[in-house]
């Protein structure tokens, strides 16, 4: 207890002020642990001792051994359950603090705390938590916004619009959907952590899920929409780092920022007018995709020569002819066509 004192004491000593007056339960408690730490390493000197004269039995000394084993595993428990309320804490306070900046052309978004408490206060079903609309509505939200930044950052960065749209149906790129989705299931457990996690998960989130469909386009269509061979520490030229930490940099900003403004304007949809746009929406986008996939099969195949085998073929390279495809997908390269 005495030790137990001093330590507090010191602590104080060595605090700002604001620290001074709050001493928590669990603050004294690890002080109380650390005293029996040194308590037992005191008391295990001698007994070290003891095991070099040979007069301890085997038995008692692997129960020790078993008793501090575990010991460890719940003190190395208890401080990451510590860590993680601590820095969720620090988290909130971050947020809270941001939200009451005053802001020159923007209002701050609303914390992600807040946006919980109206979905838990809220009547209606529709857009609470994570359910399948919210997430659906957030993939086709993601779809726009995506092509819309990555037009407007070729404008700035080379001085000319190029099409970044993933269908042949207005400036939505599915891409883009899927990884907002992704990004919000993948780090919605720590929206209210510290933006280190968030960065870092985004990083590894992100890289996945373009290595894959970069991999996944060469596979079924032997295409590529993007290379990055030329980039330093780029893998097989799916991904490479500096866009991995563009990834990183976009999760933050996105659960942070874009996902509580996107779930507080949700929040003010009523629940039928919610649920039918969302299901008009899905049918668009399914509709949408499949036709993109049939234009994009068919703009390959006329690549290699082949012609169309029936009416329906020829109304699509009537319809999607080799000029609206290259504008569409201003960057997708064939792999056979670059071999021959």
């Amino acid at each position: 207890m005495e030790k137990r004192m001093k330590r507090l004491l010191w602590g104080r000593a060595h605090s700002n002020a604001a620290e001074l007056s709050y001493v928590s339960e669990i603050e004294t408690e690890s002080c109380r642990m650390l005293d029996t730490v040194e308590k037992t390493e005191e008391e295990l000197s001698s007994y070290y001792l003891r095991m070099l004269q040979g007069n301890t039995p085997k038995e008692e000394i692997l129960q020790k051994e078993e008793s501090l084993k575990r010991a460890s595993n719940n003190l190395l428990k208890a401080w990451t359950q510590t860590y993680s309320i601590r820095d969720e804490m620090r988290g909130r306070w971050k947020d809270i603090k941001r939200q009451k900046k005053k802001h020159r052309f923007f209002p701050a978004p609303p914390t992600n705390a807040a946006i919980d408490l109206k979905e838990k206060q809220s009547v209606h079903f529709f857009a609470r938590g994570m359910n399948i609309y919210k997430l659906l509505l957030i993939a086709y939200i993601g779809s726009f916004a995506g092509v819309v930044v990555e037009m407007l950052w070729c404008l700035l960065t080379r001085g000319y619009m190029e099409s970044r749209a993933g269908l042949v149906y207005g400036p939505f790129n599915p891409l883009y959907g899927a990884g907002a989705v992704l990004l919000t299931v993948c780090l919605y457990k720590y929206r209210n952590r510290g933006s280190w996690l968030s960065f870092i998960g985004g990083m590894l989130v992100g890289s996945v899920l373009e290595y894959v469909c970069s991999w996944g386009e060469e596979l079924v269509l032997g295409s590529r929409s993007w290379d990055y061979s030329n980039m330093p520490f780029n893998i097989n030229g799916r991904i490479c780092l500096l866009y991995s930490i563009f990834w990183g940099l976009l999760s933050v900003f996105w659960i942070k920022n874009l996902y509580p403004r996107i779930a507080k304007w949700i929040l003010k949809i009523p629940n039928r007018m919610g649920k039918t746009i969302t299901w008009l929406l899905t049918v668009f986008f399914a509709l949408n995709i499949l036709m993109s996939g049939i234009a994009m099969f068919r703009w390959s195949r006329r690549i290699e020569g082949i012609e169309p085998s029936n009416v329906f073929w020829e109304w699509v390279d009537e319809r999607f002819p080799d000029e609206r495809m290259e504008k569409v997908y201003a960057n997708m390269k064939f792999t056979n066509k670059s071999e021959e």
